[in-house]
């Protein structure tokens, strides 16, 4: 029990003997589970769990949280379980614990994604109870300070994984605490060398600092006396290391610099007097012109609550001042854990708090949007690093994005609906581009349509996670409709040579073959996505369907019958594609092929490509024709000769843009002193669109000859 010593004298500070005791019966489980093992540095491994629980108690914590973090490694590695832990100590414990465990049974095909998979799992148990993370918190943070005893290798991706994701999450739950000694070890790991020089540098101008420091503290305090502060609650700020470091490397400054600004941070009794001090240190020093932050008129994404203001010290060196209430202290030290120092005051709900339940619904709604582990992973990543820029709805209500944000974020920040239907924006009452970046004070007003659709190119320029998995979920969702019905005209395709459909089928017939394709005979629309995206050929199911039938008046080797042709039109969506090495175009004899994954992708008839893949792959070819009308435009690629004259490029661009044409693309190929070869990519309607095109390019007096580009056949093909 002389581990329990240090815990239980933590504990006396605020818990009663009653809940103590039922703690010491989950550190005696705990010892025992963990009595054979020991941790890499030859200490007992109970020493681990004891370290973890003494930082929460530190916090304040409740006793199922401390409970919960002195087992947080039984599940894991020994032979208790998630119904012993249930029945020993309740639902509420045994959950806690089962949320910072490790996926440790199942099997998974990359590190990577075992790794994305268990932070999933621990973010999601998370937003059901936000104390799983704080065990986790404190948990990194005693193995970051006992990273010593591991090996280099393992050293480094620890430190990595907890400056990429655990320092942003103490961060983004106000737990800046926390967050400095990750920054601070996990600098300390990943570059040795540095922090031992850096540490050396600060230690030495620490001293040649120290008189300007004394004088700056005296001004101060001899003007907010005045106000009736006393000297304690006015401090100097040491710099950190790791800050140190990141400004070196981003800003790309050199130490003297950094070590040039004078940071001091002052106390006030109450809300009034913050603002009464900006006044007074503003009287004392002048303040820098736009480096003056209210934080708490408009708190960070964290509930951070402070006035920042930067002054021209003595001999001009810049002082960092920053003023806040000692509740805002502690809140920006503890951040969400300081719910538990007030909880005993009875129902206080801090800004933090607040903050912290907007984010954790936002991690449910982009955990219900993403497809993968990794990409939930990657989604959380860019939502943890935000530097942020504060605009407002047409009502007045101040939404906070991250720096970089468009309207389309803006859009899908309000509500998902408001951002699937976004046609355009207004900025402070003008109509601007939906990629337009964000910045602090705008008012914006979002116009929708409920026929509209999210377009492919937002995800050019959607910054923030919500918005960019809102748009790749609307689109997956409409390719996955689009596959449904592409793999439903494929298979009628393939079975109309045998005068058979799928509607006509028998249902236990449908029932056989989806059994034998493991697929649930209740969704045969999933047979349909995946003949659609390629993921299996129509040809290969029917022939299983005429397996199934075994009808003799079925003749499966029968010569085909010219098969009736799919019309493509944009109603196959993303699941038709159209190749980019002959360009076809509508009135174009055209053929498709069938790609894994792809769906169709069509080519001209005499494409080279083309005819190299139906030779190796006889039954991937699809005959398809296009629509009579047509929605949209068409890439085709022109070649154009030229007289090297003044001009001749414009003359050329200038004659297609007259036409209303979009050129997509606009090279020089070769030139000389007196021609040159031109290659052009535009958007046509069909062949006669082209052709009118081509006639007016030719009457152009620069314009030697223009023609689209010959399909060349390779000799591997000709040998075929």
């Amino acid at each position: 029990m002389f581990l329990f010593a240090e815990l239980n004298r933590l504990l006396s500070i605020y818990m009663s003997r009653e809940k103590i005791d039922i703690i010491v019966d989950s550190f005696l489980v705990a010892a025992d589970a963990h009595e054979t093992q020991d941790r890499s540095s030859g200490e007992p491994y109970i020493t681990h769990p004891v370290a973890v629980a003494c930082l929460l108690a530190e916090m304040h914590m409740d006793p199922e949280t401390i409970m919960a973090s002195l087992l947080h490694d039984v599940i894991e590695d020994t032979h208790y379980s998630h119904a012993d832990l249930e029945a020993l100590f309740g639902e509420k414990v045994a959950e806690l614990v089962e949320g910072v465990s490790k996926l440790t049974q199942i099997s998974f095909g990359s590190k990577a994604e075992a790794q994305a998979e268990n932070f999933r799992k621990m973010i999601l148990a998370m937003v059901r109870d936000i104390r799983v993370i704080i065990i986790k918190l404190t948990d990194r943070l005693h193995n970051m300070h006992t990273l010593g005893a591991l090996k280099p290798e393992k050293r480094r991706r620890i430190a990595i994984e907890t400056l990429e994701i655990y320092a942003p999450i103490a961060n983004r739950l106000g737990m800046n605490s926390i967050k400095r000694s990750f920054e601070d070890l996990g600098f300390q790991a990943l570059y040795p060398m540095r922090y031992r020089v850096l540490k050396e540098c600060v230690k030495r101008a620490r001293g040649n600092r120290q008189k300007l420091m004394e004088k700056i503290h005296e001004a101060l305090s001899n003007r907010l006396k005045i106000e009736g502060v006393a000297p304690e609650h006015i401090f100097g700020r040491e710099k950190r290391l790791f800050s140190i470091f990141k400004k070196m490397r981003n800003k790309g400054l050199p130490f003297s610099e950094i070590m040039d600004v004078y940071a001091f941070r002052i106390i006030a009794k109450d809300l009034r007097e913050c603002y009464v001090l900006l006044g007074a240190v503003h009287s004392v020093y002048t303040p820098i012109p736009g480096r003056f932050k209210d934080y708490i008129a408009i708190p960070k994404a964290n509930g951070y609550q402070s006035l920042h203001t930067s002054l021209f010290g003595p001999h001009g060196v810049p002082i960092e001042i920053q003023i806040r209430t000692q509740e805002m202290e502690e809140h920006a030290e503890a951040g969400i854990a300081a719910h538990w120092l007030y909880k005993s005051g009875g129902g206080y709900t801090s800004a933090t708090e607040l903050k912290t339940r907007e984010w954790l619904q936002n991690l449910l709604d982009m955990q219900l949007r993403s497809v993968s582990s990794l990409e939930f992973i990657e989604n959380v990543k860019i939502d943890l690093f935000p530097d942020d820029v504060y605009v407002f709805t047409p009502e007045g209500d101040i939404k906070q994005l991250p720096r970089g944000s468009t309207p389309i974020d803006f859009a899908y920040a309000i509500h998902t609906d408001l951002g699937n239907q976004c046609i355009a924006a207004k900025i402070d009452r003008r109509l601007v581009p939906l990629s337009q970046t964000l910045t602090n004070g705008q008012t914006i007003e979002i116009l929708s349509s409920p026929t509209a659709t999210p377009n492919p190119s937002w995800l050019n320029f959607a910054f923030t996670a919500k918005a960019k998995s809102g748009i790749k979920l609307f689109l997956k969702s409409q390719e996955k409709d689009s596959s449904i019905q592409l793999g439903h005209k494929l298979l009628n395709y393939s079975l109309q040579e045998f005068k058979l459909r799928w509607e006509n089928l028998d249902l236990k017939i449908k029932e056989q073959l989806l059994s034998i394709l493991n697929l649930n005979p209740a969704h045969e629309s999933q047979l349909f996505s995946e003949i659609g995206s390629g993921l299996r050929a129509s040809i290969v199911v029917t022939h299983q369907i005429l397996d199934i039938l075994q009808d003799p008046n079925i003749d499966k080797t029968a010569p085909k019958n010219l098969p009736s042709e799919i019309t493509l039109s944009h109603s196959e969506g993303m699941k038709v594609t159209y190749a980019n090495c002959c360009y076809p175009i509508p009135g174009d004899d055209i053929r498709g092929i069938l790609e894994p994954g792809q769906g169709i992708k069509v080519h001209r008839c005499d494409c080279p490509q083309l005819l190299e893949a139906e030779k190796i792959n006889p039954n991937a070819y699809i005959h398809v024709k296009f629509a009579e009308e047509q929605s949209r435009n068409f890439p085709v690629k022109l070649s154009i000769w030229i007289k090297n004259i003044k001009g001749a490029v414009a003359d050329i661009a200038n004659t297609i843009a007259a036409q209303d044409i979009n050129i997509a693309e606009f090279q020089i190929d070769e030139l000389d002193n007196i021609q040159g070869v031109l290659s052009a990519v535009i958007e046509v309607k069909d062949r006669t669109h082209l052709a009118q095109i081509i006639r007016k390019e030719r009457r152009l007096s620069c314009v030697i000859k223009i023609e689209r580009p010959k399909l060349k056949i390779s000799r591997k093909i000709l040998k075929i």
